[in-house]
């Protein structure tokens, strides 16, 4: 067998990984500004709920994560009557939404604290509410100011998915290992799977600066 012979069951799982990776990386955001806007909150519990989240999932190991959401989890379920079993593809995809959902929280609370302090006054003088003077002032300029973490975060993303292999799902690392163990051809295998990442990653890179590139003009004093 040649490279040729590998490439229709490499895309097949480089599909899964790029659905995995869109997947997880939507859910991460919007977990991003859910706890990263809660960890500002004057609500008590709000804020410690946005800090016990994001101590945990930064604080432990993804692989652990994706196990226990995999493995654990059904155990619990079965402990107290109700059945918790997850799909590989829901267990990958909360797993890895989480953990970016966790690092992204950071870089959302430090961009909203990073909005000057000029337009915390200009908010008070419009006599917007705080709900208001979030999202319509301090978020739109923050964010410009989280897409080049955000795009970190997205390419890290998409080199995880490579651990939901270990939980059987057919993304593209596990088609790899599918085929190294039947042909025993690793040097070919794994270059193979290096390119295959490395193109993916120059893509999501090029979008995520597309995407930068058009919030840019959030920033104060940008048409």
């Amino acid at each position: 067998m040649d490279w040729f012979s590998y490439s229709t069951p490499l895309l097949q799982g480089a599909w899964v990984t790029v659905q995995l990776t869109f997947y997880s990386t939507v859910l991460g955001g919007f977990l991003s500004f859910a706890f990263g806007v809660g960890k500002l909150s004057p609500n008590g519990l709000v804020k410690a709920l946005s800090i016990s989240f994001i101590e945990i999932f930064r604080g432990t190991s993804l692989l652990v994560q994706l196990f226990w959401l995999y493995f654990a989890l059904p155990v619990l379920g079965q402990a107290i009557g109700i059945d918790l079993r997850l799909p590989p593809v829901v267990a990958g995809t909360l797993a890895l939404g989480l953990n970016i959902g966790a690092y992204g929280a950071e870089v959302v609370r430090g961009a909203i604290q990073a909005v000057p302090v000029a337009q915390h006054e200009a908010a008070k003088a419009l006599d917007f509410t705080p709900r208001q003077a979030l999202w319509r002032i301090f978020i739109p300029q923050a964010i410009p100011e989280m897409m080049p973490s955000f795009g970190n975060l997205a390419v890290q993303n998409l080199k995880d998915t490579a651990l939901v292999s270990l939980i059987s799902l057919g993304d593209l690392a596990f088609r790899a290992e599918q085929i190294r163990n039947f042909t025993q051809d690793s040097k070919t295998i794994y270059t193979l799977l290096l390119f295959m990442y490395f193109g993916m990653a120059l893509i999501l890179t090029a979008l995520m600066k597309l995407l930068e590139r058009s919030v840019g003009r959030w920033r104060p004093g940008r048409v």
